[in-house]
């Protein structure tokens, strides 16, 4: 089964172009390993009559410069390349205006936009599901993001859709990202099946602490991203696969993970995570690996430097109390991923223990395993964790009071208004956000 992505303004295609990038190196056959390439060719790309890998994907941006780029990019490389005819784009941007983007852009172009995805998934022999790329702070990539994604729910009422997004660095990239954030999550909490989130404050220190990259670019913040992402999506075997690489990445994704509507934000852990250089000098075991994922679960540490090994599960009478300031991150349910050299000697019992999860939902149906023998971009041992938890909580919290700050002053209103948007379309948005918050921060006390 197939998934086609639909990479949406700048961050969308810059981000969607890295990941077809590790997925295709990914497909290099090797010894023993003939049934994993051609999974993951099923899933992310189609082949030409000459052989050539293209990517499932449409690219879609009001502006050209990033999908030229992209486009270039990818058949310079060697390995794959993007369809011919699978991309739009115009010569004016959405100006960061959520507005702009969902209520001008999007409609305007959504004929030729539906028809793009309608033949890319006509290119399918079975559609796991949709998977959108975008930012949640800019114009295009947030507000046209948006509107594609009603429009894709509308058209594949039944398939699966996994929205893929980029949060703005805290110190502000755009004055109105905060708008922009909350009238984008509010509506795709309503469209999608579930948001899987990557930080750019995280990913910068990821780039800074454990890659020692001293000039960090959108290039190397975007890379990570993409290894990340590649880890999650690439072929694995469940408990349900009997032997076989699963062939619904998206539906066993959503499967394990999002099986509560109030719940729909999942956060993302990757070890180990270093310099290509130092690879071949490490060693790696699976309990060390596993140990330090497990207190970066607990303590919503998103990378191995700076663990904070003091937080601790709480018992059961601190979690009726719902102790205030214990730093512990509850979780709706986990996922572990794990990939590479002796991966089923792999120890995993302390992902099953409840304290780690809310208390009505029991352990076995909280945690889900997956393994592939497989090494996976260069690292012979590797381990990621997928939560649905309280670990993006607090920046949620933070953008939502920030914008209503913004809102309360009236600033920047009429921007939104001219376009289309009303003061009871933020207020909507406020309201639907504040519920997730607050349904997020009882997670520990159910």
């Amino acid at each position: 089964m197939s998934v086609v992505t639909v990479q949406l303004g700048q961050c969308g295609n810059q981000v969607g172009h890295e990941l077809f990038d590790v997925l295709s190196s990914d497909t290099l056959p090797g010894p023993r390993r003939a049934a994993y390439p051609a999974a993951c060719r099923e899933r992310f790309f189609h082949h030409t009559a000459h052989g050539e890998l293209v990517a499932r994907a449409v690219l879609i941006d009001m502006e050209p410069k990033v999908i030229n780029q992209s486009v270039a990019k990818a058949t310079k490389c060697g390995r794959w390349r993007y369809g011919d005819t699978a991309h739009f784009s115009q010569k004016q941007g959405s100006g960061n205006n959520w507005a702009n983007g969902f209520c001008v852009h999007g409609p305007r172009h959504r004929d030729v936009v539906e028809d793009l995805v309608r033949r890319e998934v006509e290119r399918c022999d079975r559609l796991a599901g949709l998977m959108p790329m975008m930012s949640v702070a800019g114009g295009t990539g947030s507000g046209v993001g948006t509107y594609i994604t009603q429009c894709l729910r509308d058209a594949y009422p039944t398939s699966f859709i996994l929205n893929h997004l980029t949060w703005p660095y805290g110190t502000g990239e755009v004055i109105v990202q905060n708008y922009n954030s909350v009238l984008t999550l509010a509506r795709l909490y309503q469209l999608s099946d579930a948001m899987l989130v990557h930080e750019n404050d995280v990913v910068h220190r990821v780039c800074s602490q454990l890659l020692n990259i001293k000039h960090i670019s959108f290039g190397d913040v975007n890379r990570v991203v993409a290894h990340q992402l590649g880890s999650v999506l690439q072929p694995a075997l469940t408990a349900d696969s009997h032997g076989a690489y699963g062939r619904n990445p998206l539906g066993e994704l959503l499967g394990a993970l999002a099986c509560h509507p109030e719940y729909k934000l999942l956060s993302v852990c990757t070890i180990p995570q270093m310099p290509s250089s130092s690879i071949a000098y490490s060693t790696f075991s699976w309990p060390a690996l596993l140990k330090h994922l497990r207190q970066m679960l607990i303590s919503n540490t998103k990378m191995e430097e700076g663990i904070d090994w003091q937080v601790r599960p709480p018992s059961a009478s601190e979690r009726t109390r719902s102790l205030p300031g214990s730093g512990f991150n509850t979780s709706l349910a986990s996922l572990l991923i794990l990939r590479g050299k002796d991966v089923y000697s792999a120890e995993t019992g302390g992902f099953e223990d409840s304290s780690l999860y809310t208390s009505w939902l029991p352990p076995q149906d909280a945690f889900s395993l997956w393994k592939s023998p497989v090494a996976f971009n260069k690292y012979e041992k590797s381990a990621t964790l997928v939560s649905n938890s309280q670990a993006l909580l607090r920046p949620l919290d933070n953008m939502v009071a920030k914008a209503w700050n913004m809102f309360a002053s009236r600033a920047y209103i009429h921007q939104y208004i001219k376009y289309g948007i009303s003061e009871e379309d933020f207020l909507d948005g406020f309201s639907s956000l504040e519920q997730v918050v607050s349904s997020y921060s009882q997670l520990g006390s159910q």
